[in-house]
């Protein structure tokens, strides 16, 4: 048996269960306190369900794949680039709402499988992506009352 793949999903869960604890921290010591009651209900069950994932990874009992091909990396690292520029820089400077709207187009750009030189799909894209901006502001202003970074628009 490879131990590739087991070692793989080590590293990963690893990763994902600290990043996952580190939110959970970050998000138990803003202030104000009610502002972020809903990120810490998320950010718990998260960072719990990151940590067992890595403790059944440790103990090799989850169940493991093949792993992730250098094909497969290639699919996923465009969207992993656009992630990374939104959660590090686009939702404070652009403001949540704007930035994750233009992501959300970005990744449907990316990965859609429709042909990119037809008018007809780019207004698709686009319908869809302004759909995805009134749901998300519809969830967390108006439902969650969710405070977001606030610049550029709204």
């Amino acid at each position: 048996m490879n131990n590739l793949p087991r070692s793989q999903h080590i590293v990963a869960s690893g990763l994902v269960a600290a990043v996952g604890v580190w939110v959970c921290f970050v998000s138990y010591t803003q202030e104000p306190a009610a502002a972020f009651l809903f990120p810490r209900i998320i950010s718990t069950v998260f960072a719990v369900l990151a940590l067992w994932t890595f403790g059944k990874a440790l103990m090799g009992k989850s169940k493991v794949g093949n792993g992730l091909t250098a094909d497969s990396m290639k699919k996923i690292l465009p969207g992993l680039i656009v992630a990374i520029v939104f959660v590090f820089w686009a939702a404070k400077g652009l403001g949540f709402y704007t930035a994750s709207t233009i992501v959300f187009f970005t990744l449907l750009s990316l990965y859609d499988p429709a042909p990119h030189n037809e008018v007809r799909t780019w207004i698709k894209r686009i319908v869809i992506s302004a759909g995805y901006l009134v749901v998300m502001y519809g969830l967390f202003a108006m439902l969650l009352s969710v405070f977001t970074p606030r610049e550029i628009l709204f």
